[in-house]
């Protein structure tokens, strides 16, 4: 099953499954979040839950994606009451393509044996795919923000006035919700644009934090049991009526160098992580991107990602802040 999230132009927010070329509104569950609670509290699959909850009333679904709706997509998971309580994070260093473009930002010319990256990839490779309840090797983690860093289909993502750059990270995420005992529970998996710094990160590779700590875009549809063994996708920058740049993809386990339980388990094992009610977003990793083919993203450029099996494309649009930054001066109390 595949479902959105709404929100109207008057304020009152809808979920709807995907029933092409319409939506159909759930009767009374507001957010993914709660029907995702509901859900848990009567011991329901999702998709069972959102079934008992399908009502007769329909959206044509391509005036809602074109922007031309009083319905509005939002990020298609998020947490409806309190954005600090949506936790926004990733790990990298799981394809092949991601790894390579990775170590070509943080070789220098004093040739090495291997850099840090690619001996966290060969980490990966050698030891990432435990046994089935084994715990695996420890992979690279990343933080971008709560779910004020979220945003949805459409919407675009800016690079700030003290940003260095902004690229596309076509990715697949995974969306999370933390049950009343604090057990995370995997709600399901949607597209996924890891918009990042990366020129910022090319300076140095200690400034991976940092260059992560952006907007980023998810949706436009939440897939509640997707496959994820091998997954093929496209993703494509367009630029006015010209697409200039364009990449076959590859995700899911088959494509990485981490099982989806080991990268779990890494991120869940902290404590903080599973306070209960919490939601959580994480981005699995890229396999190519723009910026590993040497392309410089412009001002109102489009960026577009594409997963089969994952509903309609995350499209956004790339907007660059002008102005030079300002002095931010904190006042002591």
């Amino acid at each position: 099953m595949r479902l959105v999230q709404l929100q109207h132009t008057d304020g009152r927010r809808a979920v709807a499954i995907v029933d092409e070329p319409s939506l159909r509104c759930l009767r009374s569950a507001p957010a993914t979040y709660d029907l995702a609670r509901r859900a848990i509290a009567a011991g329901q699959s999702l998709d069972d839950a959102a079934g008992a909850d399908a009502g007769d009333d329909c959206l044509e679904y391509d005036a809602v994606y074109s922007g031309d709706s009083a319905w509005k997509l939002m990020p298609c998971f998020d947490h409806p009451q309190e954005q600090a309580r949506c936790f926004v994070s990733g790990t990298g260093l799981t394809h092949q393509a991601s790894a390579a473009n990775r170590n070509a930002m943080h070789e220098s010319d004093t040739p090495v044996k291997m850099t840090d990256s690619m001996q966290v990839f060969q980490w990966g490779i050698e030891g990432g795919k435990p046994a089935p309840g084994n715990i695996g090797v420890q992979p690279e983690w990343f933080y971008k923000g709560t779910g004020a860093a979220l945003s949805a289909h459409g919407t675009p993502l800016e690079v700030p006035d003290f940003a260095d750059d902004g690229g596309e990270e076509p990715e697949i995420a995974g969306l999370y919700v933390n049950d009343d005992s604090g057990t995370p529970r995997r709600v399901g998996m949607c597209i996924g644009n890891e918009f990042s710094d990366h020129v910022m990160e090319k300076k140095n590779y200690l400034y991976l934090a940092p260059c992560k700590l952006r907007m980023c875009a998810i949706g436009p549809e939440l897939v509640t049991a997707p496959e994820f063994a091998n997954v093929a996708g496209h993703v494509s920058v367009e630029r006015g009526d010209t697409t200039i740049w364009g990449r076959d993809v590859m995700s899911g386990e088959e494509n990485m160098c981490h099982s989806i339980a080991n990268l779990e388990y890494h991120h869940f094992k902290y404590p903080g992580h599973r306070q209960p009610g919490d939601v959580h977003v994480h981005f699995f990793g890229a396999d190519a991107f723009s910026f590993g083919d040497g392309v410089a993203l412009e001002d109102g450029d489009i960026m577009e990602v594409a997963w089969n099996g994952f509903g309609r494309p995350l499209r956004n649009p790339i907007r660059i802040a002008t102005e030079p930054p300002k002095m931010l001066n904190i006042e002591p109390l």
